[in-house]
């Protein structure tokens, strides 16, 4: 796997035609280093920046305000979905993570160095991010769900945004502190044990490389099987049959979308003031040039029946996002596409510039660079000033409900294994397995580095969120009252 980034060409720099030729004849017919060489570099970067330095955190003396960055991001928000935003950030400290990547991606910039070994970072790595979904085979694979923050950059930042959340998240749901550090544990020692396993890999084999639902099944063991298994069955029934079922009523013998306000609402026009109808038109003509002839062939067979704007998730909560419902032969053949707005990057202030000029892309090129089964619907378009990225709805697709009702705490250890198993494999799709490998070694240093981070950038999270209680408590920030 060549390092992210090493040709202008490759990177879609504008160049002229002969300049590309000789700079891709030269790629391909430049000496590659060995996998022992490779790794033997990674080893020799501990020198520069030993493991257990990986461990360290403290905030920088001239630390922003995390409240003050996310009233940054809400001014390209919808207004009236902000306070949906902040109140499902203050459910616990493990969502004000999961909607705070933005404060942390500041605070891993301002931290210790990285190596300076580049991956294409998922950017807003956590527990919740991960989850199973169908390939195009219709086979369900487990690997990360969210690629909206997806830029070039350190593999640092993502595996310590993933021990942070295994801690936030363990606390949410009660476990203690031997569970939470167990787990920390377990997720780095998978990271590195499958980053040996990758190094050695062909790169093909890497490519098609997934984690396939029997993988998963060998891994666990005791409860955590069964709730995988649990899981996997109801990522089968969330067909869009399931989804109709869900999301819309019968009115006059006719299929509609559900509204449910603020959260689910039916408008006329779109932020450029075009009507929807308009704004569809637009929408496919953008689209369709952003797909294969043989996808503009399958959706060409679909009709439009009706569109709604929905809430989503907890980070994106205020920007734009749209759910399309159409059907194809009859009305238990139908497809629903959601369009979602993709800003920058939150790693974008302190790394490069993505090299696309629409986000849509940005985020859709990453997720086929580092998933390995992506949805057939993926695509982009623009529409105004916005930028967005297509994909299907919930097609079998299916994740952890961390609720400390119904979770099984004792569990968190097999799970964040999994999940450093699915970031490692992310990782050395998109950069150098070998390298990352050298470094991480065999031992358990890096494990006890970022046991230390975990523990600490939990606590920096638990003040965090009480700045936001408190900026709720002194009417500094609108809070909604419901959150669903």
């Amino acid at each position: 796997m060549a390092l992210l980034g090493q040709s202008r060409a490759m990177r879609g720099h504008s160049v002229n035609s002969v300049d590309m030729k000789k700079e891709l004849l030269h790629h391909f017919q430049s000496k590659r280093l060995s996998v022992e060489e490779r790794m033997a570099a990674g080893k020799e970067l501990r020198k520069k920046f030993p493991r257990i330095a990986q461990g360290d955190y403290k905030p920088a003396p001239e630390r922003a305000d995390p409240v003050s960055i996310l009233e940054e991001q809400a001014k390209t928000r919808l207004p009236e979905l902000v306070p949906i935003r902040y109140a499902r950030m203050l459910t616990s400290p493990f969502a004000f993570l999961r909607g705070g990547a933005a404060i942390m991606a500041a605070d891993l910039a301002t931290g210790p160095k990285t190596t300076g070994i580049t991956v294409q970072a998922c950017g807003d790595m956590h527990l919740a991010n991960f989850g199973v979904f169908a390939s195009a085979e219709r086979n369900l694979v487990f690997g990360i769900n969210d690629f909206d923050e997806t830029l070039p950059g350190p593999w640092e930042w993502d595996l310590k945004r993933l021990v942070a959340s295994i801690v936030a998240a363990g606390r949410f749901l009660g476990a203690k502190k031997s569970m939470c550090r167990e787990s920390v544990y377990a997720a780095t020692r998978s990271y590195r044990q499958r980053m040996q396993e990758y190094a050695g890999m062909g790169y093909l084999d890497l490519w098609y490389a997934t984690i396939r639902e029997k993988d998963i099944l060998e891994t666990l063991s005791g409860s955590a099987l069964q709730g995988a298994a649990r899981m996997m069955g109801k990522a089968r029934q969330r067909t869009h049959m399931q989804v109709l079922d869900k999301l819309t009523d019968l009115v006059d013998d006719n299929y509609r979308l559900r509204e449910n306000a603020p959260f689910i609402v039916r408008e006329t026009h779109a932020k450029d003031g075009r009507t929807i109808e308009e704004a569809l038109g637009v929408f496919l003509e953008s689209y369709f040039k952003t797909i294969a002839d043989e996808r503009k062939a399958l959706l060409k067979n679909y009709r439009i029946v009706d569109v709604v704007r929905k809430v989503v998730g907890v980070g994106s909560v205020g920007t734009r996002c749209w759910v399309v419902f159409l059907t194809g032969n009859h009305t238990n053949d139908p497809l629903f596409l959601q369009l979602k707005e993709a800003q920058p990057s939150v790693l974008e202030p302190y790394l490069s510039p993505s090299i696309y000029k629409n986000h849509g892309q940005r985020v859709v090129i990453g997720q086929r660079l580092i998933q390995a089964a992506p949805d057939i619907c993926l695509g982009w378009f623009k529409i105004g000033g916005s930028h967005f990225y297509v994909r299907q709805l919930r097609d079998m697709k299916g994740g952890v409900e961390f609720d400390p009702k119904t979770t099984r705490v004792e569990n968190l250890d097999q799970y964040s294994s999994l999940c450093g198993w699915a970031l490692a494999l992310a990782h050395a799709k998109s950069g150098d397995a070998a390298m990352i490998a050298g470094y991480a070694g065999k031992s358990d240093v890096l494990d006890e580095a970022m046991v230390r981070f975990a523990f600490s950038y939990a606590e920096q999270t638990e003040k965090d969120y009480q700045a936001l209680a408190d900026a709720a408590k002194n009417k500094r920030i609108k809070v909604a009252k419901a959150t669903s």
